[in-house]
């Protein structure tokens, strides 16, 4: 491999896990890239390469790929290999010695984009793939809008198939330039454009001597020196844990025998760290109720803790004994907001069956499940221009704002404070099928 490029954050993000997800308009090469830069970076069994290989053979693949169709390294399901297309989130995991990471690959068909919101959700990244003969397609624009409104911290651009254009660097410029002006449309900020070819493995892992004028680092050396969002959202953002497990052993050893706490009964509160920091010693709110205590003790996988970070899942012991429960929230003393009934949202309708206001609904906020009632859809947005239209409805793949009202007040943030606190699902209350995924955009008056 390539020397990783010098980058300020560096230090900061040897060994910690990166989860980046997938996306582009179909055939852009989106599984092929995840096939080379799993099998260029040494992430596949030698069972699975030699199926792959013998598969690839009988298909008569060659050439660049190296007789590989490193697609089949991805595509698991039968439909996705039978068609060649990508329909489902096909989840990965692998290292280097620099990182670990969760790689989601997303489908690209517009009737797919749920999936892709299921796997860009919890991205630190989204690789958006974008074939060079092509340009900015309309589903490129429509990843780009979902990307903007969960507010997935990196966006990289893979300008695909490079190598058909003859490495053309003006091909790739003005690929780039028409990328950038989408961005700064949507006000995303910062992208990273790289030139890469999965097929050939062009700057997928290794900077390739094709290019000789892109000097920027390879797909694999961006992803290993990007900050992942907890290592920054811990920093800045308020601690928030939503209660999952009340914990209460009683007779036996909790944590390691030498603890202060173990043979004897206790109670603590087990969930994960959906943001910031908690110590030792740390005075915490809890919702509902208001109750102020202090931190006394945490436990992480048989061991005690000086402190807990996101995305840790850990059990908080607490000075005081509250009347706590599954779906309550413990958040840094002075920082959760007054619940509130009402809000407005962004909502992904994922459903073949439409939004119709008024409908009734479950919503799930944390480990907190709701009823609901789904209000006004005050507006549709239009892929094309970026505006809200009037909508008295939205269908499947539709992004749309809604009024909600919930039969229990919550202590709600919006999405744009936090990530993670202010994103919820909205779910069938007779069958359980998952209707939407919705972001928080602005939460009502205090109940």
């Amino acid at each position: 491999m390539s020397p990783t490029p010098t980058h300020p954050l560096a230090d900061t993000a040897q060994g910690t896990l990166f989860r980046f997800a997938t996306a582009g308009s179909v055939d852009d090469g989106k599984s092929t890239l995840v096939g080379r830069l799993l099998h260029d970076s040494k992430a596949i069994l030698a069972d699975q390469l030699d199926t792959v290989t013998r598969t690839s053979t009988e298909r008569g693949f060659g050439g660049a790929s190296g007789g590989i169709d490193f697609a089949l390294l991805t595509d698991g399901l039968r439909a996705e290999r039978e068609q060649g297309i990508t329909i489902d989130v096909a989840y990965r995991y692998f290292a280097t010695a620099r990182r670990s990471f969760i790689l989601a690959d997303c489908p690209g068909h517009v009737q797919y984009t749920r999936n892709m919101v299921t796997g860009a959700t919890t991205a630190d990244a989204v690789i958006m793939l974008i074939d060079a003969r092509k340009g900015v397609l309309e589903q490129t624009r429509r990843h780009l809008s979902v990307v903007k409104l969960l507010r997935v911290p990196h966006i990289v651009i893979a300008v695909n198939k490079i190598d058909l254009l003859g490495y053309d660097e003006e091909a790739f410029s003005t690929v780039a330039a028409a990328v950038r002006a989408v961005t700064e449309e949507l006000a995303l900020g910062a992208v990273h454009v790289i030139p890469v070819s999965a097929l050939a493995g062009d700057n997928v892992v290794d900077r390739s001597a094709n290019t000789p004028w892109y000097t920027g680092p390879s797909l694999l050396e961006l992803l290993e020196t990007l900050p992942a969002a907890d290592e920054v959202d811990s920093a800045v953002e308020d601690f928030r844990l939503p209660v999952q497990l009340v914990v209460r052993p009683q007779g036996a050893v909790a944590v390691a025998p030498d603890a202060a706490h173990a043979f004897r009964d206790y109670r603590a509160y087990a969930g994960q760290v959906a943001s910031g920091t908690v110590r030792v010693g740390d005075a915490v709110t809890v919702a509902p109720g208001g109750a102020t205590t202090v931190v006394t003790g945490i436990d992480f996988a048989g061991r005690e803790l000086e402190q807990a970070s996101a995305p840790q899942s850990v059990s908080l012991r607490l000075r005081d004994e509250l009347d706590i429960a599954r779906g309550a929230v413990i958040g840094a003393a002075g920082t959760l907001p007054e619940p509130v009934r009402d809000l407005t949202a962004d909502l992904f309708w994922l459903d073949p069956r439409p939004l119709t206001p008024g409908a009734r609904a479950l919503v799930k906020f944390g480990t907190s499940t709701v009823q609901a009632l789904l209000g006004t859809v005050t507006g549709r947005l239009n892929l094309d221009t970026l505006d809200l239209e009037t909508a008295g409805s939205l269908d499947v793949n539709d992004i749309g704002q809604v009024t909600v009202r919930l039969a229990t007040a919550l202590p709600l943030e919006t999405y744009a404070a936090n990530r993670r606190a202010g994103a919820f699902l909205v779910i069938h209350p007779q069958d359980g099928a998952t209707l939407a995924a919705g972001i928080v955009t602005e939460a009502g008056v205090p109940a």
